[in-house]
């Protein structure tokens, strides 16, 4: 396909703005129940350290939702300006979902942060904790409304085509469609583990200048063991996920997997090269029987190949590259989290080395985060709502030299505010570090005098 084909630059420009996007929300759902966790452990035990916590980053989560929220405004522009056909189709199945998305961001986020943010010492604590739970609430009530819309775009429920619209005959078909639960389980479970090494990744960098603070220590034990449990869990909600994705999208399944023949028995790849050309795997290496078994849960189960769908799948080496990345991420999270928590446990102390792949390891769940979406997204291709409308048929007749000058601007931008937000993060911790030590420093020279 052309590079230059307007339909290609429109879905690169789609890309690269929820790609960015995504980042923030998953962080900020996250950050929300870890800030709340800490101002009810202050509540509770009254232990100054919590509130610490709290202060230092409730600043991180700040910086973020702005960003999450500047960026999430681009994303409905190109619904009217490189695909309207999508609107024009769906619209009315979409346009209410994205409206209660907007107004439980508003009415629960944006109202309440300001307390959160400037609240404490104004109103009573008992308010300032509800505002921070609500805030909380709100992050995660927005990602229900988008993963509602964004699952029923992959196993389209409760609607009929009536003149080529699609019209609600069940909203509760609708918002809970076949994939929803399992989609929703996955999101937030992968935004728990992005925020997790978030907290780990910042706190061992703060251990390694030597500010061992007992606010420091909270959050790091607080990110590896959240971490430490969740990759578990999701490692479970992932396989019934990819139960669901077999039943429903099994030519996303087959390129996620790279099985190209429908067959008994087949194998699990763990490396290879999807050639396109010979509808093959290069170079392969695979395990006997193994996808068969926990595909189908059957030794001999079969599983649909790729070249049963003809045209209609999607293009397999992105999906199959992506599908391990997210898979190698997410084992080695949780090697590192465990490692991490035995330490903590029973040294009550990291090593220098786990610190530093801590660190390292800071932003890991964006890493799996974007390769599990590139999977979920690419793998609906060609359609964009499975079954019903198909890219081609969505987008708009924008020239490609406009597309093109767009994205080119657009990751221009993006680069330069992912850059910026990555520096401000270590700066906040550098600052919290130099301020912590100071202090220190003060109340030696006091115990002299």
């Amino acid at each position: 396909m052309d590079a230059l084909d307007p339909i290609v630059l429109a879905r690169l420009q789609f890309a690269a703005n929820i790609t960015f996007h995504i980042l923030f929300p998953t962080i900020s759902i996250a950050l929300g129940w870890f800030l709340l966790f800490f101002k009810t452990r202050f509540v509770a035990t009254g232990l100054q350290h919590w509130m610490d916590a709290y202060q230092f980053w409730v600043k991180i989560f700040a910086l973020t939702f702005a960003l999450g929220v500047v960026s999430g405004i681009t994303m409905s522009f190109q619904f009217g300006t490189n695909w309207p056909g999508f609107m024009n189709a769906v619209g009315n199945v979409a346009g209410p979902l994205l409206a209660y998305e907007v107004l439980t961001a508003f009415f629960l986020e944006a109202t309440f942060l300001g307390i959160m943010l400037f609240g404490r010492g104004r109103v009573s604590e008992s308010v300032h904790t509800l505002a921070t739970w609500l805030v909380a609430l709100g992050t995660t009530a927005s990602a229900f409304w988008i993963l509602a819309l964004n699952s029923w775009m992959h196993t389209p429920a409760g609607f009929e085509m009536i003149n080529g619209q699609a019209h609600v005959t069940s909203w509760l078909e609708v918002i809970f469609n076949p994939s929803f639960p399992y989609r929703m389980t996955h999101m937030l479970i992968a935004s728990g583990l992005t925020g997790s090494f978030l907290l780990a990744g910042i706190s061992a960098y703060r251990w390694l200048k030597n500010d061992r603070a007992k606010d420091v220590m909270a959050a790091l034990r607080t990110g590896v063991m959240v971490a430490a449990v969740l990759i578990p869990v999701q490692i479970v909600v992932g396989d019934l996920h990819g139960l669901n994705t077999l039943k429903y999208q099994p030519a996303k399944l087959a390129a996620m997997e790279g099985i190209w023949e429908t067959q008994r028995g087949v194998p699990a790849v763990l490396f290879a090269i999807p050639d396109k050309a010979t509808q093959s795997n290069l170079y392969e290496i695979a395990i006997p029987k193994l996808a068969s078994f926990y595909l189908t849960h059957d030794w001999n189960g079969e599983v649909k190949g790729i070249k049963d769908f003809g045209d209609q799948h999607p293009p397999v080496g992105p999906v199959f590259w992506a599908f391990r990345i997210m898979v190698g991420m997410g084992l080695l999270m949780l090697a590192v989290s465990w490692f991490a928590s035995y330490e903590l446990k029973f040294k009550n102390t990291l090593s220098k080395r786990t610190a530093m792949i801590l660190v390292a390891m800071t932003f890991a769940g964006w890493v799996a985060l974007v390769s599990g979406w590139y999977v979920t997204e690419i793998g609906r291709q060609p359609w964009l709502v499975h079954g019903v409308l198909t890219t081609a048929q969505a987008a708009s007749q924008v020239p490609a030299a406009n597309i093109a000058l767009s994205l080119a601007m657009y990751l221009t931008l993006y680069a330069a505010l992912l850059s910026a937000y990555v520096s401000v993060v270590f700066y906040l911790a550098k600052k919290a570090v130099d301020g912590g030590l100071e202090t220190k420093t003060n109340l030696k020279e006091l115990s002299h005098v």
